[in-house]
């Protein structure tokens, strides 16, 4: 990694803030492409056929129009039809709750910095581990991915909220109820007999893997080499900066400043990408049914605390990173924060925000009283407060102002729009979300 030497510090301090000695000014690395499995990948990721029902893509709480994500505090899955803010319940098949975590975006994830994923961090490479990579789900689950990044598409077909189904409703949410997930008949196995019955599939997997059965981690393999190459962000005028020293507008330079100074914003916020990949609690509020164990229907979410056990990781959430922010809203691990400035503002103050946190500051459409269980419930209150990490900084309005508009110069308008696209159809002949 090179960085500027203090020497040259010294030379150049009235026009290089401080802060730059600290800045990567390495490219990220990604991994080696593989054409026919990226595109491979792009078809299951937009096919319906992944799901239980049939019903729910990936691409259903990722889609490139609302940033890779849905565009709302809190997704509806499986039992529900429409696209971001528009999808709504079948009243016919009412989804059991809310997915109770907001849809993270998906920009640079192939990046081998990138070896944490989800809020919480429940998967992770592991070295030390025959899989190189670690799960709360054990080992027979873990064998046979070519990365964290491919094993992470494993959660969301297993979840009845998100991909599976209702428990019952067809064999693969039966199977994730009889825990049959590996092995024959089990919901891996019956997901891939899917895609082995598709000849325009099992042409192209022939392609990637040769003349053997499919197996679920090649399509998790394929589905991994598509979300690396689709939306690498790495083009935003923040990466010129650091690139070649193309200056971004005055108010993006002074919030750059302010982001890796005054504001201390880069304590978490650090790296190319924004991010230290650790977790931290800043007090963010708690909305919808929370993430918890189906038996125990509360809407408490103690994030960390739930994959290590460690009550010093209550309430702590992985720190997002930020290329394209000013595009993937809501914020937060539950999507409280409508706004870039509410979320930011949060930062200021997180516990006088979170005290006086109003759910309208969200997107739920068609909310209700569950969804606020947590924001009335004063004990759980104080606790998310008491593990806040985050002491008060005071910012002008216009500092705040030029730290959004930094915010707004790491935006990448190509990997917005995707490298590939979406498909125009699927090999199965389901609907594909346009």
């Amino acid at each position: 990694m090179f960085r500027v030497s203090s020497k040259a510090l010294v030379l150049a301090v009235m026009a290089v803030p401080l802060w730059a000695a600290d800045l990567p000014y390495d490219e990220p690395v990604f991994p080696a492409v593989d054409s026919a499995q990226i595109q491979l990948g792009q078809l299951l990721f937009y096919d319906p056929i992944l799901s239980g029902s049939k019903t729910v893509s990936c691409a259903t709480c990722h889609h490139p129009k609302f940033a890779t994500g849905d565009g709302v505090s809190l997704g509806l899955g499986d039992g529900a039809a429409g696209l971001g803010p528009d999808r709504m319940a079948d009243p016919d098949n009412l989804p059991e709750q809310r997915i109770p975590r907001n849809a993270p975006p998906l920009f640079n994830l192939g990046a081998t910095e990138f070896t944490v994923f989800f809020h919480d961090g429940r998967l992770e490479e592991d070295a030390t581990r025959p899989s190189g990579i670690r799960t709360p789900l054990g080992a027979e689950m873990e064998a046979g991915f070519a990365s964290a990044l491919s094993a992470q598409s494993m959660f969301p077909v297993l979840s009845p909220d998100e991909m599976a189904g209702h428990y019952s409703e067809n064999e693969i949410a039966q199977a994730v109820r009889q825990g049959l997930i590996t092995g024959p008949s089990g919901a891996w196995d019956l997901l891939s007999q899917r895609i082995e019955n598709i000849p325009d599939y099992r042409a192209r997997f022939d392609t990637v893997i040769g003349d053997q059965p499919i197996h679920f981690t090649d399509i998790s393999d394929a589905l991994a080499a598509f979300l690396d190459f689709e939306w690498r962000g790495v083009a935003s005028p923040f990466d010129l900066y650091l690139r070649n020293g193309t200056k971004m507008d005055p108010a993006a330079m002074r919030g750059m400043d302010l982001f890796y100074s005054k504001a201390q914003c880069a304590d978490c916020h650090s790296g190319r990408f924004q991010t230290d990949h650790d977790f931290h609690a800043i007090a963010m509020p708690q909305i919808g049914p929370g993430k918890a164990a189906r038996f125990e229907r509360h809407a408490q979410d103690t994030g960390r605390m739930r994959v290590t056990g460690d009550p010093k990781d209550a309430y702590a959430f992985r720190t997002p990173p930020l290329r394209n922010v000013a595009h993937t809203a809501p914020y937060g691990h539950s999507g409280a924060y409508a706004t870039l400035e509410g979320v930011v503002r949060h930062h200021l103050d997180p516990v006088t925000s979170l005290h006086h946190y109003d759910i309208s500051q969200a997107v739920m459409p068609g909310f209700d009283a569950d969804d606020m269980r947590v924001l009335s419930d004063s004990a759980e209150m104080e606790r998310i407060a008491a593990a806040n990490d985050l002491t008060p900084i005071r910012l002008t309005d216009g500092e705040v102002n030029d730290i959004l508009a930094f915010l707004h110069a790491l935006t990448d308008p190509q990997s917005l729009r995707g490298a590939l696209g979406i498909p125009a159809t699927v090999p199965s002949g389901l609907p594909v979300d346009q």
